[in-house]
């Protein structure tokens, strides 16, 4: 173990406030185990417009309370320097480790730093806070969330006083404040913050509420999972207030738990992660079956399909996307739907459909939620906003509301999810998605394999023509620069490649458009062998 690197840890214990990650780093210290000790100092925790995120542990390269009280201090410094003092900062969390300390540390430097503090009094969906900011006229918000990370994490996101995720330049401009944080010991705090519960959570669930018609039909059998999350007790709430039986829930997935026994990933995107949810639906004949991302921003669905394996599917992050976009957007209302550049095309056909106006942004809601006279926005990677007059962001609560809305309304009619899929097929032609991701250990072999697609670019990817490569690197007059590939392939087809921004993965987006007759089963069927071969040839394009 080199000198500087035991200094630097036994610096950092010093610091350090909180006894568990004391303990851990001590027995690193006294087993000389380099290897950890180099992995938790070497660097620091980036905070970016996703704020941060990392396994919860000791050393700057961790989430800790020595990084969140210091993250929190430069979050207090920016705000003053802003001039942004006039109005609480809100503070919510979920049930993962830690969250509830690094809130209350949160709201500790705030208020000793002269600014306001409420602090959401129990663990609760993140779009609480989104929606909690207009709601009390905060001057900023934060979440303490790793979202649908791995059981280690945790992560600080932090919002603005627009409802809005932070993005460039604040992003820098913050992380700028932290750099300059000095020692812990000179970090000021006060213990007299505020807290809110019921009133600010009965706010949120009577907005939710608003959004079915009195009139709207309600039939519906459902099954439910919170993943072992936070999202149970709102969406059980903010289902009977909209009038709704309430759903049926996987007993062994209901209550919070931050180390999600029962998946091995907490992310309803990944295989198997809904399979107890599928499983309850089959045995309860249900009509449809939901689930929530750990912070219950997220909302996925699964529907009865003959054709699948075991007699359900989920459906994909564009397929329900098109759905809420089009039972949405045929009310032609007076804005603007948007939907990032690595989600379906379909949705800008629909709002031409209708007249609504339509923009594409970089990924993430921090850009859709910003979107001017946005009435809906979403991103394949099962984000939703459906309210954005309440909540400028993804909301896995308002949007399972919505979902059992459209469902029981086509239900009503003798006609399910799938059958509306296939009307916007034959009206559009069928657009298929999929996604091609390779998860790495060494962050290095996603900079090579993006290094690799620049340097010898593809001129065709499966039967399709690549017509057209732009470098999202270079910015536009419409987007931002962001480290990515976008390919516009013949027929209509496109790719998109990105590294996460969440995650250590490399992440590859592909789309394929069949024209339809009357025959949707034969056109499916054609873009799934479309889209294998797109993947195929991608694939050893990336080197993945």
């Amino acid at each position: 173990m080199t000198d500087d690197l035991k200094a630097a840890a036994e610096a950092w214990l010093r610091e350090d406030p909180d006894p568990d990650t004391r303990l851990e780093l001590t027995k690193l210290l006294d087993a000389a185990d380099y290897d950890e000790l180099s992995d938790r100092f070497d660097g620091t925790l980036e905070f970016g417009t996703a704020g941060l995120r990392g396994a919860v542990g000791a050393g700057p390269n961790r989430m800790n309370r020595v990084v969140v009280i210091r993250a929190a201090a430069g979050l207090a410094a920016y705000l003053k320097a802003k001039g942004l003092t006039d109005g609480p900062v809100l503070i919510g969390y979920d049930a993962r480790h830690k969250s509830d300390v690094f809130a209350q540390d949160t709201a500790a430097v705030m208020r000793g730093a002269g600014l306001d503090a409420v602090l959401l009094d129990r663990p609760a969906p993140t779009p609480v806070v989104a929606f909690g900011i207009g709601h009390l006229h905060a001057v900023a918000g934060v979440v303490v969330t790793a979202s649908h990370n791995p059981p280690q994490d945790n992560g600080y996101k932090v919002y603005l006083g627009d409802g809005s995720q932070i993005v460039p330049p604040a992003d820098a401009e913050i992380a700028a404040a932290i750099a300059a944080v000095g020692s812990l010991a000179d970090v000021p705090r006060g213990d007299d913050w505020q807290t809110t519960g019921d009133d600010l959570l009965n706010a949120y669930l009577d907005r939710i509420a608003q959004l079915v018609p009195a009139d709207a039909p309600r039939n519906l059998n459902v099954a439910y999972t919170p993943l072992h999350g936070v999202g149970r007790t709102l969406v059980e709430a903010a289902v009977a207030r909209a009038g709704f039986a309430v759903p049926q829930v996987v007993t062994s997935q209901a209550d919070p738990d931050p180390d999600f026994p029962t998946v091995a990933f907490p992310n309803p995107e990944e295989p198997g992660a809904i399979d107890a949810a599928l499983e309850l639906a089959r045995s309860m004949d249900a009509d449809i079956a939901v689930a929530n991302d750990p912070d219950a921003d997220r909302c996925a669905v699964a529907v009865p399909d003959a054709s699948a394996a075991g007699g359900w599917r989920m459906l994909r992050g564009d397929e329900l996307g098109a759905l809420l976009g089009e039972f949405l957007l045929s009310a032609r209302p007076d804005g603007v739907a948007a939907c990032s550049i690595v989600s379906s095309s379909l949705l800008g056909k629909i709002a031409a459909s209708y007249g609504v106006r339509y923009v594409e942004t970089l990924t993430g809601f921090k850009w859709i939620g910003r979107v001017p006279e946005l009435v809906f926005g979403y991103e394949e990677a099962l984000g939703y906003c459906v309210d954005p007059a309440a909540v400028k962001d993804k909301d896995g609560v308002s949007t399972l509301v919505r979902v059992l809305q459209l469902a029981a309304q086509a239900k009503a009619a003798g006609r399910t999810l799938l059958d509306l899929l296939d009307d916007l097929a034959v009206k559009h032609g069928l657009h298929a998605t999929d996604q091609l991701a390779a998860r790495v250990d060494d962050l290095s072999l996603i900079a090579q394999a993006m290094d690799r697609l620049r340097a010898t670019p593809p001129t065709a990817l499966g039967a399709y023509a690549v017509e057209r490569i732009d470098d999202l690197g270079k910015g536009s007059e419409s987007l931002p620069p962001t480290d990515g590939l976008r390919y516009t392939l013949s027929d209509g087809a496109r790719v998109v490649v990105r590294p996460s921004g969440t995650e250590p993965k490399l992440k590859c987006y592909l789309e394929v458009v069949v024209p339809v007759t009357t025959d949707v089963t034969a056109a499916r069927a054609q873009a799934a062998t479309a889209l294998a071969a797109v993947k195929s040839d991608l694939a050893a394009a990336a080197g993945i």
